[in-house]
């Protein structure tokens, strides 16, 4: 009986070390140099962040997942940047209009999807940040959203054992300190290119469109590429995109932080990649259908009267043009990266 007890707690210990061999060895999250290596997709311009100083390695770029997913940068442990970060919405935030932070507290913007980061030369609706390596303090620290500081997110990674490994296989000794806490969560989020969809294809001859899609990138370069212009669909600009402000929010958007009197109430304008799946729209997340948006910026008699004067100009849309817009801004879904194993949380089999 002694020895059956024995044998069947050793089987149980075999089997428990099993599984946790294979969360951490499943080939599906292995990373290897290939997978870290920057490729510019074809016409895309130089990217502002290049990782010069950041060099690229399959361990720092685990460790920058590892800490996206993880809730202990936040204070009670309960968020994690992948919380509104959701990878089946391109990273941006399905579940609200605004984002929510710990203790179920509601912030003031719609949480933007992470895409093609290292092109952008600022961080935030407002442009508040101008380093990808510095952008993640904002969220950590603010109180509305992780509400933790650096230094308690670095004493509870020393405390980790999971974490002294990692850290010590990605920077080959133990120091652990925010800067490599910052430049690993760089690599993982810089990586998060998307260059894959139809358009793209279609773009380089390797798929074709059905007439309304072609109206609709024909009707969308006059109408829309002022501002969200090809291949990133953005143009990195700061505009009024004709919303009322909510009185609830009142937010004055990037002049609340330079307060030079033209950027009151003015947001930077989101790329358009994967905005089938990015709902909702615009920065307070007013609107959850496309459509909707479509219809407003339509609609110029109804538009803020610090509206951009790009805004005002794209007049009124008919409703077989509607309809062709919509269909060419679903040709922007990349399903490749929406379903990239890469970025996809090793937790999930846990």
């Amino acid at each position: 009986m002694k020895n059956k007890v024995i044998y069947t707690l050793f089987i149980l210990i075999a089997i428990a070390a099993l599984c946790n061999s294979f969360v951490i060895e499943n080939p599906y999250f292995k990373i290897t140099k290939k997978d870290v290596k920057l490729k510019i997709p074809k016409g895309f311009p130089k990217p502002n962040y290049t990782f010069k100083k950041n060099k690229l390695t399959p361990d720092v770029f685990v460790l920058g997942r590892k800490l996206f997913y993880d809730n202990l940068l936040s204070k009670d442990n309960t968020v994690s940047c992948g919380t509104c970060h959701q990878r089946i919405a391109a990273f941006a935030h399905i579940d609200h209009k605004l984002s929510h932070g710990i203790y179920a507290k509601i912030g003031t913007r719609n949480v933007p999807a992470l895409q093609n980061l290292i092109w952008k030369d600022a961080y935030m609706w407002d442009g508040g940040v101008t380093s990808l390596e510095l952008q993640p303090i904002n969220p950590i620290t603010s109180p509305i959203e992780m509400d933790e500081s650096l230094e308690n997110v670095i004493l509870k990674l020393r405390a980790n054992k999971e974490y002294v490994k990692l850290f010590n296989k990605a920077y080959k000794d133990t120091l652990i300190n925010s800067e490599r806490l910052l430049k690993a969560l760089a690599q993982f989020t810089g990586l998060m290119i998307t260059a894959n969809s139809k358009y793209d294809k279609y773009m380089h001859k390797k798929d074709t469109f059905s007439i309304a899609e072609k109206n609709g990138l024909q009707l969308f370069r006059t109408k829309c590429a002022g501002c969200h212009k090809e291949p990133l669909f953005t143009d990195n600009s700061y505009r009024n995109n004709g919303i009322k402000m909510d009185t609830s929010l009142k937010d004055f958007g990037r002049g609340r932080l330079t307060e030079i009197e033209k950027d009151y109430r003015t947001f930077k304008v989101p790329g358009l990649r994967n905005v089938e799946i990015t709902y909702p729209y615009m920065h307070d997340g007013r609107f959850k259908k496309l459509k909707d948006v479509i219809d407003h910026y339509s609609n110029s008699a109804n538009h803020d009267d610090r509206a951009d004067t790009l805004i005002n100009k794209i007049g009124v849309l008919s409703a077989q043009q509607k309809k062709e817009i919509l269909s060419f801004l679903l040709t922007l879904t990349d399903k490749e990266f929406l379903y990239d194993r890469r970025f996809a949380d090793p937790a999930m089999l846990q």
